[in-house]
């Protein structure tokens, strides 16, 4: 599969999938206008702020590296409406987009959808079974993520939703906006290791609700590409965009072994 962009030539490419090494934004930037159906987006949380937490019982700093960081609020907001501007251009004007974050991040991507002309059809809390333990004991314990659905704000846009298919899914009952389980297994960590990998069943349900075989989604902040796992699954075609070699890398490695 060849999605063309402009003044770039793709790192991977296979019969579902084109991986492209380089600036989400330049990247962007040069996509054609209207081209893809769907866009999940795992942008930074920005909550690296050598603060502490748990994993695999040892003690360990939440900072995942410089681009979780950011000066102040006012830049977190501005580079968020940038970013949702630039994927709008590119989705079709029944397509959506599916945007992942915490209290971190989150309401600075509500206002910036609301800002750059998007409407929100849900918000969904992924509800963790197995968080890592609160070790200040200061708050409640952090066990949930928050995902934005959304849509172009025009009269005749229509977005997809496979409703029947979730309700198949959820023993025959209207599927609920609250999605309870684990975080991500070891066995999808076979291929390396990255610090904010989403479990695979989250971005098939997320896929399989909101696209059908054979469509193109986007994902511009790819890191290990388990939106691509699940689009190769389940007959999608799938674009993916990182910075980082290792993580291209590791998302060409997870794809071409599913």
């Amino acid at each position: 599969m060849r999605y063309k962009i402009s003044g770039f030539e793709p790192y991977f490419e296979d019969e579902i999938c084109n991986l492209y090494l380089g600036d989400t934004f330049e990247l962007l930037k040069k996509c054609p206008k209207e081209s893809v159906d769907a866009i999940f987006a795992d942008p930074p949380y920005f909550l690296s702020n050598d603060g502490i937490t748990c994993k695999g019982g040892k003690m360990v700093s939440v900072n995942k590296g410089n681009w979780d960081k950011i000066a102040s609020a006012e830049e977190k907001h501005k580079f968020n409406r940038r970013w949702i501007k630039a994927c709008k251009r590119v989705l079709k004007p029944n397509g959506s987009i599916w945007i992942s974050g915490t209290l971190h991040n989150i309401y600075s991507i509500g206002m910036a959808l609301e800002q750059e002309g998007f409407k929100i059809i849900n918000n969904i809390t992924w509800q963790k079974t197995n968080p890592p333990p609160n070790l200040a004991c200061r708050c409640f314990t952090h066990s949930t993520e928050t995902v934005l659905w959304a849509q172009k704000n025009e009269k005749k846009a229509r977005h997809v939703f496979n409703y029947e298919l979730m309700k198949e899914q959820n023993g025959g009952k209207q599927m609920k906006d609250v999605w309870t389980g684990s975080l991500t297994k070891k066995s999808e960590k076979k291929e390396g290791q990255h610090p904010t990998q989403k479990p695979l069943y989250l971005l098939e349900r997320i896929v399989l609700a909101s696209t059908n075989e054979g469509d193109i989604v986007l994902d511009p902040f790819c890191g290990s590409s388990t939106t691509g796992v699940a689009c190769k699954l389940n007959n999608r075609k799938y674009v993916g965009f990182d910075n980082n070699l290792e993580y291209i890398e590791l998302s060409k490695r997870r794809i071409e072994g599913s």
